[in-house]
C-alpha cells in the first residue's frame, strides 16, 4: 500500500504562537512530528508550513516542507494546497497528521492509510470505545456514531448515543450502560486525493457551525467516512502552555 502523510504545521496558532517551533529535547516539535510520520511506511512525508522561518528549519533537518497560504479556515484546505502543489495523481491517498503531536503512533498513521484502502471511502479516520460516563458528557470530546459496516453515521459534541431509559433513572449520568457502545473520536484523517481537490468547492454546512466539527460538511454532502477501531487511545498532543510545558519535560527523559 502506498500513502502520503502531509503534517499541517500553523506558526500563528491562537494559543500557542510559534508552536511548531517548540523546542522538544533539542528538536522542533515539527521535526518531531515528521520524524515520527516517517516510521509509519509512508513514501513521501511533507510539511505543510505557512511560515517562511518553519520552512527554512524543517528543510535544516532534511524534511521536505512546502509553504502554503497563511489564510487557509482548515488543515483540510492546507492539504488541498499540497495536493495541488505536489500534482499527486487522483487516487494517491494521504493521511494528515497534526503537527502538534510528536508523540503519534506510525503504526496508528499507517492503519489509517489500510482503513481508506480498504473501504472504499473517501476518507477514514479513528475512534476508540468510551467507557467514562465524564468523557461521555465532555462537550470537548468529540463522539462518533458507526453503521454495521464501520461508515461514521454522525459526529457530535453532545453524548451520542443517548440511552434514554438508563440516563432517565440515574439523573446524574454516573454510569453508562452495561451493554452500550459509545466512541471518542480522534481527529486522525486519511484523504483519497480527488476528495481533497473537491472539498474547497463544497459549500459549508450548517450541522458543522453548530457542532464546531469541520468533518460534518463531508457527511452533509454525501460522502463516506470509514472508522477505524483502536485498540489504544494516542498520545495527546500540544494545545496550550501547559501541554507544552508536560511534553518538555517528557523529552528531557528520553
Amino acid at each position: 500500500m502506498s500513502f502520503k502523510v502531509v503534517i499541517p504545521a500553523r506558526y500563528a496558532s491562537t494559543r500557542l504562537p510559534g508552536k511548531p517551533l517548540l523546542d522538544l529535547g533539542g528538536k522542533p516539535m515539527v521535526v518531531r512530528v515528521a520524524e515520527r510520520a516517517l516510521l509509519s511506511g509512508a513514501d513521501e512525508v511533507v510539511v505543510a508550513v505557512d511560515h517562511p522561518q518553519v520552512l527554512e528549519v524543517v528543510r535544516r533537518h532534511g524534511l521536505h516542507a512546502l509553504l502554503t497560504s497563511a489564510e487557509h479556515a482548515s488543515g483540510t484546505d492546507r492539504l488541498a494546497e499540497v495536493v495541488a502543489l505536489a500534482g499527486w495523481s487522483e487516487d494517491e491517498l494521504v493521511v494528515n497528521v497534526q503537527g502538534d503531536e510528536p508523540l503519534i503512533d506510525p503504526a496508528l498513521v499507517a492503519r489509517t492509510a489500510s482503513r481508506l484502502a480498504a473501504s472504499g471511502a473517501e476518507i477514514a479516520t479513528v475512534a476508540h470505545p468510551v467507557a467514562d460516563a465524564a468523557d461521555f458528557f465532555n462537550p470537548n470530546i468529540v463522539k462518533v456514531v458507526v453503521s454495521a459496516r464501520g461508515d461514521a453515521l454522525y459526529f457530535s459534541r453532545a453524548p451520542i448515543p443517548y440511552a434514554r431509559d438508563h440516563f432517565a433513572r440515574e439523573a446524574g449520568g454516573e454510569t453508562l450502560p452495561p451493554a452500550m457502545v459509545a466512541y471518542r473520536h480522534i481527529g486522525l484523517y486519511a484523504y483519497r486525493v480527488h476528495f481533497l481537490r473537491t472539498y474547497s468547492r463544497l459549500a459549508p454546512s450548517p450541522l458543522e457551525s453548530i457542532e464546531a466539527l469541520e468533518q460534518l460538511r463531508a457527511l452533509w454532502h454525501g460522502f463516506r467516512i470509514s472508522v477505524a477501531i483502536a485498540d489504544h487511545l494516542p498520545a495527546a498532543g500540544v494545545d496550550t502552555a501547559e501541554d507544552a510545558r508536560r511534553m518538555q519535560e517528557w523529552f528531557k527523559k528520553v
